[in-house]
């Protein structure tokens, strides 16, 4: 066992038969020890029996649940959780949310974690856990920890693709997979799963459609339209995605072009032109596919304004930047690569102090922002 793992913060004992951890709780198997968590002011190899606290074995027991969920004893210690605390998954569950809110991660993995070794079966934690590695991936991609992020994706697909294959299936596990293909330009994954929503929910009562029904109903429509109009689930549309992203951005650009050819109104491959341009150094040709986007219906975004802006910082206009990043952050006031830019716009211009607040702000967005820390440690702040 790794010395520094979770499970050396516990003992196991054996209990006497007339301790119980509640007026409720089940008798207690005198044959099963039982996990206890160990405090910070015991001695090594020491325990004393009559300051045992409940708190100590119910951490102990999840402990075990996060992990060592095979454990030979791991039934008994679900039926002894659950007795003790009848209300233990909803308690769990709302401090794991809460927690992932926060982006305090580790122990909000930790938490879903031991609710998964609590029922396995449970498929609201198993898509809770998935969209908790989702949103994991997102704030670590925003730091610029892209190789992390990609891992997080992953997870998130395993178990997006769990809750996906559930029985009966749970239409909220179609429509939140939908926004996970949607972010990973898998615009055909996308569609699949906003169609299986649509299908599932088709002849529910609104009651019966849950928190914010109507509005994900309309909203999951409102993306297949788009698709749609837009034709996003084109051959060489999907395929510039995936070649510029490998770093192939010649053969990217091959293929939005001829995406382009016949569809010379969606906003998205303008943009994607302009980012292989861009990723190439080649400013000039993607600052006016950026314009371009830009004049489109829905092109007009900060992720479109922000590269445009980097477009125009690398050709010496500089105003022109300045302008641009001010656009679009009063559309996005707390998007941290505008604010970044913010802040190299201003090293551009020679003003040290004015980057550094910026780089500041992003940190106080995200303390764990790479980039703005490497700059920050560069002007010795």
């Amino acid at each position: 066992m790794n010395p520094t793992s979770p499970l050396e913060s516990i003992y196991f004992i054996q209990l006497p038969d007339d301790f119980k951890p509640s007026a409720k709780a089940m008798h207690i198997d005198p044959t099963i020890p039982l996990p206890v968590q160990k405090k910070e002011s015991d001695a090594p190899g020491s325990f004393n029996m009559k300051e045992l606290t409940e708190e100590q074995i119910l951490a102990g027991i999840l402990t075990v649940m996060a992990y060592d969920p095979t454990n030979e004893h791991i039934q008994y210690y679900r039926t002894f959780l659950k007795d003790a605390r009848p209300n233990i998954r909803k308690e769990l569950t709302e401090a794991a949310i809460l927690k992932a809110k926060n982006e305090d991660f580790e122990l909000a993995e930790e938490i879903f974690s031991a609710l998964r070794g609590l029922d396995p079966e449970d498929m609201v934690t198993v898509l809770n856990t998935a969209l908790f590695f989702d949103q994991r991936a997102d704030s670590y991609r925003r730091s610029g920890l892209i190789e992390d992020a990609d891992a997080y994706d992953a997870d998130a697909l395993r178990f997006y693709t769990d809750a996906l294959n559930a029985e009966p299936a749970m239409p909220d596990a179609f429509f939140n997979a939908g926004f996970f293909f949607l972010k990973k330009r898998d615009f055909r994954k996308a569609k699949d799963n906003f169609e299986t929503y649509l299908a599932l929910i088709c002849d529910m009562k609104e009651e019966d459609l849950g928190d914010n029904g109507e509005y994900k109903k309309n909203r999951a429509q409102q993306i297949l339209d788009d698709i749609a109009n837009r034709n996003m689930e084109d051959d060489h549309f999907n395929a510039a995605y995936d070649l510029i992203s490998r770093g192939e951005e010649e053969k990217g650009l091959e293929e939005i072009r001829k995406f382009i050819e016949k569809n010379p109104d969606v906003w998205n491959a303008w943009f994607m032109l302009g980012w292989g341009m861009r990723r190439l150094g080649k400013y000039g040709a993607a600052k006016q596919a950026f314009e371009k986007a830009m004049q489109l219906e829905g092109g007009d975004t900060s992720d479109t304004k922000n590269e445009l802006a980097i477009c125009q910082m690398e050709e010496g206009d500089l105003a022109g930047a300045k302008k641009t990043l001010e656009s679009a952050l009063a559309k996005d006031g707390e998007n941290t690569k505008i604010i970044s830019n913010l802040g190299f716009l201003a090293l551009k211009e020679g003003n040290p102090s004015v980057a550094a607040a910026y780089f500041q702000t992003v940190l106080e967005y995200d303390p764990n922002d790479k980039i703005a820390l490497a700059e920050l440690r560069k002007l010795d702040v």
